[in-house]
C-alpha cells in the first residue's frame, strides 16, 4: 500500500489506528512534502507575473528542486514504514542457540541502521527544502509571502521530527563508524536548517510586520 494513494482521511486513521507504522517517520516525511508543495505553489504564483520577470528564471529553478524533493519526501514516506515492518521482522526472527541469535542480531541490527538511515535523509532534505523556501520568499510574489511562511515552519517541523527519529535508534546501533556519522550529520543537517528558517522568520517579519 503507498500511502500517497490514500485519500487523506484514510491516511489519518491508519495514523491513529493501533499500528506503530505510519507514525512520526512517516509524517515527518509527510510535512516535508507538504512543505516543498507549497514552495511550488510560490513559484507557480511568482512567475508569469510581469511585476515579478526578473524573478522568472530563478523560481523555475526553484520550482525544478522543489519538486524533485517533493517525490523524494513521498518516497521516504513509504521507506519509513517499510523500514519499520523490516525491523519488526527482525525482531521476531527465532532465538535460543548461538546460530540463532547470532542470524536474528545481525537481522537486527540490519534493520536498524535502515529504519534510522530513512529519517536521516528526510532531515537533511528537510534542509534542502528550506534553503528553497528562503529564495522563494526573498524574490517570490510578495502576496504569496504567509504559503512560504508556513513552507518553512513545515520544513523545520519535518527536520526536527526526523532527527527525534534517528536520534531514538542510534543507541540500538552497535556500528560505531554508522553512529559517529550520523550524529555529524544530523548535527550539520539541524544547523543548515536553523540557519534557513532563521533568515525566513527575519524577511517574514520584515514582509509583514509585527
Amino acid at each position: 500500500m503507498k500511502f500517497e494513494d490514500l485519500r487523506v482521511e484514510a491516511f489519518l486513521d491508519e495514523l491513529a489506528s493501533d499500528s506503530p507504522a505510519p507514525g512520526g517517520g512517516s509524517v515527518a516525511a509527510v510535512c516535508g512534502a507538504l512543505g516543498t508543495a507549497l514552495v511550488s505553489m510560490v513559484c507557480a504564483l511568482t512567475v508569469g507575473r510581469e511585476k515579478y520577470r526578473g524573478s522568472w528564471t530563478a523560481m523555475e529553478e526553484v520550482r525544478s528542486k522543489s519538486e524533485s524533493l517533493r517525490a523524494e519526501f513521498v518516497k521516504l514516506m513509504n521507506d519509513d514504514t517499510e523500514s519499520f515492518k523490516a525491523f519488526m521482522a527482525a525482531m521476531k526472527l527465532p532465538k535460543g542457540t548461538p546460530e540463532l541469535d547470532a542470524a536474528r542480531s545481525a537481522a537486527v541490527q540490519k534493520a536498524s541502521v535502515a529504519v534510522t538511515d530513512v529519517p536521516l535523509r528526510v532531515l537533511e532534505l528537510s534542509a534542502d527544502a528550506a534553503s528553497l523556501v528562503l529564495k522563494a520568499v526573498r524574490i517570490g510574489n510578495a502576496n504569496a509571502a504567509s504559503d512560504a511562511g508556513c513552507a518553512a515552519l513545515l520544513a523545520e517541523a519535518a527536520g526536527r521530527s526526523a532527527a527525534y527519529n534517528v536520534r531514538i535508534n542510534l543507541p540500538g546501533i552497535k556500528d560505531e563508524g554508522f553512529v559517529s556519522n550520523a550524529r555529524y550529520r544530523m548535527k550539520s543537517a539541524l544547523e543548515s536548517l536553523s540557519k534557513f528558517c532563521d533568515e525566513t522568520k527575519t524577511v517574514m517579519d520584515n514582509l509583514l510586520g509585527a
